[in-house]
């Protein structure tokens, strides 16, 4: 497997565009399935001496930080630990019914009924020991705080009968795994395809927005994956001590899914 594309790099920093799918390091659990380091560490450009700065879950695209020396890896791991480091996403989620929302907190719904322009997810999260690789709400003791912004950047409509969805683009205040998946299913709006804390019955179809669809027997999903996107990191540089901002693009699938959705299923 070749090296994802890299969208930037220079003497001290490389950052790869991870496709949905690849494992950033070895799983614990899993030691000879193929991961981006693995990839790194065996290239002839990079070799073992490259070291990722942070994790994005194996079935999220984008962004993915990585140190060309020591030096470079302490101070960007500083930035991450402290917090200091701005992160973005985007994610395409489904607007369930609140009957049908994770039972942890009220769905976040304005005065329609719909998912609100803007909105704070604040629920504290920790490992569930009863499903390792995973991790639960805590409305006690046991958890550590984690707190999510989420903006609404466009509406949609489902299929009749079903549910809605929305496009957000979504920054974590706080770092913890799997926090944007969790937070955005207690919100009543879990990332469209998330097997953990999701819907994954539910698929966004063509034929389930375009009238009079004609189209193949075997009909793909818009988004076959996880519908979540690390867009930009704004960090410090390791050596100019400068703010830098790196963006990636949004990956194709999504591109086109939101120019079906605009022309077909835009909410009004």
């Amino acid at each position: 497997m070749p090296l994802p594309p890299i969208v930037f790099e220079d003497d001290s920093l490389v950052v790869f565009d991870k496709p949905s799918g690849l494992l950033v390091a070895p799983d614990r659990w899993d030691k000879k399935r193929e991961n981006l380091m693995g990839l790194v560490h065996a290239s002839p450009r990079f070799g073992p001496t490259v070291a990722n700065v942070h994790r994005l879950d194996a079935d999220t695209s984008g962004l993915l930080l990585c140190a060309k020396s020591k030096p470079a890896l302490d101070f960007l791991s500083g930035q991450f630990q402290s917090k200091t480091v701005q992160k973005r996403y985007h994610a395409m989620v489904v607007v369930l019914p609140p009957e049908q929302a994770m039972k942890v907190m009220a769905p976040v719904r304005d005065e329609n009924g719909l998912l609100p322009e803007s909105f704070t997810v604040t629920v504290s999260l920790g490992e569930d020991e009863r499903q390792p690789g995973r991790m639960r709400v805590f409305k006690g003791r046991g958890g550590k705080e984690c707190v999510s912004e989420f903006r609404t950047l466009e509406r949609f409509r489902g299929a009749p009968g079903g549910p809605a969805f929305a496009f957000l683009e979504c920054r974590p205040l706080t770092g913890r795994t799997h926090q944007l998946r969790i937070h955005l299913a207690a919100a009543g709006a879990p990332i469209l395809n998330d097997p953990f804390y999701g819907a994954p019955e539910i698929q966004l179809l063509l034929s389930g927005f375009k009238r009079r669809y004609k189209g193949r027997d075997e009909e793909k999903p818009l988004i076959g994956r996880l519908a979540l996107h690390a867009s930009e990191l704004t960090i410090r540089h390791p050596t100019t001590r400068e703010p830098l901002t790196i963006q990636a693009p949004l990956p194709r699938e999504f591109e086109v899914a939101l120019k079906y959705l605009r022309k077909f299923a835009a909410a009004k």
